[in-house]
C-alpha cells in the first residue's frame, strides 16, 4: 500500500511548496483538491514540473461536468506530460448542491453521465481516438499524446453502480469519509469483481480519510465533528457514514497516539486498500507528529 498526503494552498507558489516537501519525505502521491480555490489540474502541472523524484501528483477530484470529457482529456494529457508523466486524474460527479444549485448545469442520470463520460474520456487517454454516440456525448475525435502510457484515471465512485461502472472502464476509486468495514466489504469486491467481468487489472482503491496524531483524542474528535461536518450532510459520504454505523465525519477520522495511528493504518492494506492519502488535521504540534507518522510508513 503506497502513502500519500493531501495537499493545497491558496497560491501556486503554496502548491509546489508542499508537493516539494511531500516528495522529500518521500510519499508516493500528493494529492489536490479542486472545490473554491485553485483549480487542481493547473496545480498538478505546475507542481509536477518544479519537483523531482516519482511522486504522482492527482486530483481528488476534478467535477467532470464542468468539463466536456475531451476538454478533459485534452488538459490531462497536457498536464501528464508536463509532470513527467506523474498523474493520476481523479474525477467525480460532485453534488448537486455544487452542480445544479450553484453552477446552474444538468443534474439527470448522475451515473449514466459518468459512464457517457468515461467512454469518451478513457478511450482518448489511452487509444488517442474515440467514437462514440449516446445520450449526453456524441463524440468522434483523435487526441494527440506526448506519452503513451496515459495517467491513471481514478473516479470518485461510492454506490454499487458507479463502482460497477469504474470497474469496468476506470483504473481505481477515490474513497473519502468512507470507513473500512465498508471499504472490505462493499468497496473492494464490488468494483473488484465489475474489472475482473470487464478483464480490466485489478483496480487501485485510493482510501482518503482525515488523520491526527494526539494525546488529546477527545478535542481532535470534537475538532473532526466541527471541521468537516458538510461531508456528514452530503448524501453520497453520508450514505458511506450509514454503511459503516457512524455518526458523523469524526467516527471515521483516524485520531489517537502515534502507534495506534499507525497500525489503524498499515492495517488498510489487509482489506485491499492499494492507496492511503492523509488528510492532516489537528493543532500545528498535532500535525507535525502526524506526518512523522506518516513519513514513518512511506
Amino acid at each position: 500500500m503506497r502513502i500519500g498526503i493531501g495537499v493545497g494552498g491558496r497560491t501556486v507558489d503554496d502548491a509546489v511548496r508542499q508537493v516539494g516537501r511531500a516528495a522529500d519525505d518521500g510519499f508516493a502521491h500528493a494529492w489536490f483538491s479542486n472545490i473554491f480555490g485553485l483549480d487542481a489540474l493547473t496545480a498538478c502541472a505546475i507542481a509536477g514540473r518544479e519537483t523531482s523524484g516519482r511522486i504522482e501528483v492527482g486530483t481528488a477530484v476534478v467535477p467532470a461536468q464542468p468539463r466536456h470529457p475531451f476538454a478533459m482529456a485534452q488538459q490531462a494529457a497536457s498536464v501528464h506530460e508536463a509532470c513527467g508523466g506523474r498523474l493520476a486524474l481523479g474525477i467525480g460527479l460532485s453534488h448537486q448542491v455544487v452542480i445544479a444549485d450553484m453552477l446552474g448545469l444538468p443534474w439527470e442520470r448522475p451515473a449514466s453521465f459518468m459512464e457517457e463520460y468515461l467512454s469518451v474520456l478513457v478511450p482518448l487517454l489511452r487509444e488517442g481516438a474515440v467514437s462514440f454516440s449516446g445520450d449526453f456525448f456524441r463524440v468522434h475525435a483523435q487526441l494527440e499524446r506526448a506519452y503513451e502510457t496515459p495517467p491513471s484515471v481514478i473516479v470518485a465512485a461510492l454506490g454499487p453502480r458507479m463502482l460497477s461502472i469504474t470497474g469496468r472502464l476506470a483504473d481505481g476509486t477515490a474513497t473519502w469519509m468512507t470507513g473500512p468495514e465498508t471499504i472490505e466489504r462493499h468497496v473492494v469486491p464490488t468494483i473488484s469483481t465489475a474489472a475482473a467481468e470487464a478483464g480490466r487489472p485489478a483496480p487501485r482503491v485510493v482510501m482518503a480519510l482525515p488523520v491526527c496524531v494526539t494525546a488529546d483524542a477527545g478535542a481532535a474528535r470534537e475538532q473532526a465533528a466541527k471541521v468537516f461536518k458538510v461531508y456528514g450532510q452530503l448524501p453520497s459520504y453520508r450514505a458511506m457514514l450509514d454503511r459503516e454505523g457512524a455518526a458523523g465525519p469524526e467516527d471515521v477520522a483516524i485520531i489517537g497516539d502515534e502507534d495506534a495511528v499507525a497500525a489503524r493504518i498499515r492495517g488498510f492494506a489487509d482489506i485491499g486498500v492499494t492507496d492511503f492519502d492523509a488528510a492532516l488535521f489537528g493543532e500545528r504540534d498535532d500535525m507535525a507528529r502526524t506526518r512523522e507518522v506518516l513519513r514513518s510508513l512511506v
